[in-house]
């Protein structure tokens, strides 16, 4: 029988700089992400086969899981559809496929990141720690969110204004998400990409301004007050302006 993986600390330890499951079934591409992740203080733990890496995610309690996208015994894709049935783990996919296709394909499965083969070490460092920041930010968000009559649960992944459910898109929450974590603050277009879409989002220049109409639509027009606000020449900000102080 395999082993279990490590044993993670208990709450009350002290924290390391965070868990990291690598599911790669190439032995010698996992062993380089272990040594480079370990070098920077993270906790690691390598699965190479797609059953056993799921079965880690409960068993580790990882705080970000890196998944190639071609595995033995459940595909990467699999993996990550199985995990966003109980988790929110982040989740970046590491694979050589690297057609536009594929990149959708996995981001609408739940991947909240993408990097193609080869790549460089130090990009993939830095998005492992954006990853884990965006962690320690949902850790410290407030049970709710409240703009205005505006309510966004970040954990349950809910949003509803008046009392009223509104159902939103991965995309659409997430973008609804960092505007309200930012709310009265003007933020850009390249801001609102990097932060919600990727430093590396190659589609059209125009996606902030249709997802605005989208989130517009459900959170704005059915109700009496807006809450996004363009300005022109910079970006957008959400924010109560209806209230009396």
């Amino acid at each position: 029988m395999k082993p279990n993986p490590t044993p993670s600390p208990t709450r009350d330890d002290p924290a390391p700089t965070g868990r990291i499951l690598v599911v790669e079934d190439e032995i010698a591409m996992a062993r380089l992400l272990e040594l480079a992740l370990t070098h920077e203080g993270y906790q690691v733990h390598v699965e190479h086969d797609g059953r056993w890496g799921l079965a880690a995610v409960t068993q580790f309690e990882p705080d970000l899981i890196l998944l190639d996208l071609l595995l033995p015994g459940l595909s990467g894709r699999e993996v990550c559809a199985e995990v966003r049935r109980f988790s929110t783990v982040p989740i970046l996919m590491l694979t050589a496929m690297d057609s536009l296709s594929d990149k959708i394909t996995g981001l609408d499965l739940g991947a909240d990141d993408y990097m193609t083969k080869p790549f460089e070490m130090g990009e993939l460092l830095a998005r492992v720690r954006a990853a884990l920041r965006g962690v320690r930010q949902r850790q410290d968000d407030p049970p709710l969110i409240a703009v205005g009559d505006l309510r966004l649960d970040p954990e349950a992944r809910t949003a509803s204004r008046s009392g009223q459910a509104i159902d939103l898109t991965r995309l659409e929450f997430d973008l609804l998400l960092y505007l309200a974590r930012n709310r009265g603050i003007v933020l850009s277009r390249d801001q609102i990409i990097t932060a919600v879409w990727g430093y590396d989002y190659e589609g059209e220049g125009n996606g902030v301004d249709v997802y605005i109409r989208y989130l517009r639509a459900k959170i704005d027009e059915p109700f009496g007050d807006k809450l996004i606000h363009t300005v022109r020449g910079v970006g957008y900000v959400l924010e109560n302006r209806s209230r009396h102080d």
